[in-house]
């Protein structure tokens, strides 16, 4: 096993280098950039992801009024006539852009192996703070949101294939396949329609994870208030997960239920139960715990932009397509290069997961 972890890292090495060398590659060739935003913030028309970004952004050009009159028209940007030549330049040499390409690609990758991700462009704060001060949100949403979805899940799985055929199998069927087609964003409108102060009830908030008054509230009060602001949220997002999660549950079970080793055990006289928790549920399982940390990881950012979006909670997904509008480069860059190699950890932890509920399982015997 300690080969095969060892092959895999070692993998991954490239993995991530190829992902990030094509990202770049397409970055060069994508329109606009941070010099065309801070001269279209300069000739006020500016266009930004948000108005909090639009407000705040742009400070470190804010006091270089450009020469209007001075210079040559610059056709390199767009919108850049009769600003001042070596304006323009100054501005490329604060974003890194008086080097060639491939010297600001290398400088990126060397200073991602120390996972230094420099600061942000239209920000005064380091992207590893950046990154750090959204990251509750979205461990909040991705971890409520995955358990509860397996808690409700799994149970809702076995008793489907318990009881396969009858009616209640066909009518939890009919409504989590509702669920799913459902878009969670509009599942989230709706209750915030009818729970947050729309049409009819206001019961819960629409706004940010915790209460304005957090500091003052005592601990009991604070989980209290936690889970008041996440529930709305949670329930929007895990609505479409119950169905994945709950049919691949069923068809595990009653895949296992029809093979001959439980045929065996019914012969000795145990009963369904012993039968069921005692021999198929651990095999029937495999897949669906083996699957828990990618699904974990998959929650941060399946659905979570319009989810953040919808309920003003400023996370990781908002943090990436506010970076991505705003040509905000080494943000972009950096949770590109964090959430590709956490998703190359999660694939080797879900494969040694599978060896730790089947011991049987063994990567290393497999021809590679």
């Amino acid at each position: 096993m300690g080969a095969y972890i060892l092959r895999r890292l070692l993998l991954m090495i490239p993995t991530l280098f190829g992902i990030m060398l094509i990202s770049f590659i397409i970055v060069q060739f994508a329109p606009g950039g941070p010099v065309e935003r801070v001269i279209a913030q300069l000739q006020g028309a500016d266009v930004s992801a948000t108005q909090r970004i639009g407000g705040s952004s742009g400070g470190d050009f804010g006091g270089q009024a450009p020469d209007a009159a001075a210079g040559e028209p610059n056709s390199q940007y767009r919108g850049a006539q009769g600003l001042d030549p070596e304006f323009i330049a100054e501005l490329e040499r604060q974003f890194g852009f008086d080097r060639p390409a491939h010297e600001r690609f290398a400088l990126m990758i060397s200073n991602y192996l120390t996972f230094n991700f420099g600061e942000s462009y239209f920000r005064d704060i380091t992207v590893i703070e950046l990154i750090k001060e959204k990251l509750p949100v979205s461990i909040s949403l991705g971890l409520w949101m995955t358990l509860i979805s397996y808690a409700v899940s799994i149970p809702l799985g076995i008793a489907k294939a318990t009881r396969d055929g009858t009616r209640f199998d066909i009518w939890t069927s009919g409504i989590v396949i509702v669920g799913y087609a459902i878009p969670g964003f509009l599942f989230a409108v709706l209750l915030i329609v009818v729970f947050a102060g729309g049409s009819f009830l206001d019961w819960f908030p629409l706004r940010g994870l915790t209460s304005d008054n957090w500091a003052e509230l005592s601990w009991p009060e604070r989980i209290i208030d936690y889970f008041w602001h996440l529930t709305l949220p949670i329930v929007s997002m895990a609505l479409g997960a119950f169905a994945t999660t709950t049919l691949l549950t069923k068809n595990s079970f009653l895949d296992e239920v029809r093979k001959q080793y439980v045929i065996t055990a019914r012969m000795k006289g145990l009963t369904e139960r012993q039968v069921l928790y005692g021999h198929v549920f651990r095999n029937a399982m495999l897949i669906i715990i083996a699957g828990f940390p990618g699904a974990f990881i998959a929650s941060f950012f399946t659905g979570a932009l319009l989810i953040e979006t919808i309920f003003s909670l400023d996370g990781l997904g908002l943090l990436s397509f506010e970076s991505i509008v705003n040509r905000d480069y080494p943000v972009v860059f950096a949770t590109l290069y964090i959430f590709s190699l956490m998703g190359l950890l999660v694939n080797l932890i879900s494969d040694l997961t599978y060896t730790w509920v089947d011991p049987r399982i063994d990567f290393e015997r497999r021809d590679v």
